[in-house]
This record gives C-alpha cells, sequence and structure tokens, in this order.
C-alpha cells in the first residue's frame, strides 16, 4: 500500500507529477490519503476516475468528505460523531467502518446478480412480446393493427410480467451472506 499526507498530495496532484503518481497507485493494492483538504480529496477522485477508467468507491464520516463522496461512482457515509453530512450525500449508509465489509461483499454480490438477472428478464419479456407481435403482421397483411387490446399492452408491464422481478429482486440469494464472507474471491465474480 502507499500512505500520503496532505503536502504531499498537494505537490502530486499537479499536472507535471500526476501520470508518475497514476502509475506508482496502479502498482499499489491500496492508496491511503491521510489529513488532506476536502478539494485534495474530490480531485483525486476525478483524476483516478478519468485518467484511469477505474470505478471508485469512496468512504467518509464527516462534511469535509461530502465533495469525495459525491464525486465517487459509489459513495458511503458513516454515521458517526462528525455528523450526518456524509450521510445525506452518500448513496448507502453504515453506522460503523467495519460494516463496509459486508455491504461490499454480502449486499454488493447480490445486487450486481440480481440486477444482471433483472437485465436479462427484461430482455427476454420484451423480445417474446415484439416476437409476437411481428410475427403477427404476417397474419393480418402488415396493416398495422394491434393483436391485443390496450388493456392488455397496458396489464402485459403493469402486472402480468412485474410479479417474477419483485419476487426474484428481494428473495433471491445465489450464495449465502455467510458463505460470501468467508470468500472474498466470489465477489470478483
Amino acid at each position: 500500500g502507499l500512505v500520503i499526507d496532505g503536502r504531499t498530495l498537494e505537490h502530486v496532484l499537479h499536472e507535471s507529477l500526476q501520470n508518475i503518481f497514476l502509475e506508482l497507485t496502479e502498482k499499489c493494492r491500496a492508496v491511503v490519503c491521510c489529513q488532506a483538504t476536502p478539494l485534495q480529496k474530490s480531485v483525486l477522485v476525478k483524476l483516478v476516475r478519468s485518467k484511469l477508467k477505474a470505478m471508485t468507491l469512496a468512504v467518509g464520516d464527516g462534511a469535509n468528505d461530502v465533495s469525495m463522496i459525491q464525486v465517487a461512482d459509489t459513495g458511503v457515509g458513516i454515521s458517526g460523531q462528525e455528523g450526518m453530512q456524509a450521510v445525506m450525500a452518500s448513496d448507502f449508509a453504515i453506522s460503523q467502518f467495519r460494516h463496509l465489509r459486508k455491504l461490499l461483499l454480502v449486499h454488493g454480490h447480490w445486487c450486481y446478480t440480481r440486477l444482471t438477472n433483472m437485465v436479462l428478464y427484461f430482455f427476454y419479456k420484451n423480445v417474446t412480446y415484439v416476437n409476437l407481435l411481428f410475427w403477427y403482421q404476417f397474419f393480418c397483411g402488415f396493416s398495422g393493427t394491434s393483436m391485443t387490446d390496450y388493456w392488455i399492452l397496458i396489464l402485459f408491464n403493469l402486472l402480468f410480467t412485474s410479479v417474477p422481478p419483485i419476487i426474484y429482486g428481494v428473495l433471491d440469494k445465489d450464495v449465502s451472506a455467510e458463505i460470501l464472507m468467508e470468500l472474498p474471491q466470489l465477489y470478483t465474480m
């Protein structure tokens, strides 16, 4: 890992040293910046996002972390003694730093698998319905007449095909939380 204080970070963020700093950070597993100003934090996150094309996660617990949290792809606010500003600006809120592991490894894994399966479900559902409409046009001579009543079109998305994604989105857990916590390697999948 690499640990940088605020004064060193100020020099590193100048345009002449940015590329060298980014090459160094790519070789590290983690980069920790301590005693950095709020502006330095947000500039560093912007730099990593734009130059390295990396997905960023910012974790903060106070008002000085708000700009960094808002710039990052995913922001996590820790509620605590410094107030609720970071929590209000973040995508996710946790009560203690130790809960970050479960948020990422368990809930992050479940959320990712649910979202990918939901996207596949919606593509499949819409392709099926459009396929029916397409083949029906051969029978009606491509006149543009509707195969179904308009109420059926409305209810198709509202009722008929909304129950599976809701049930799946709430209940699906491909791997138990205990296994995900024991085997962090599953997160890379």
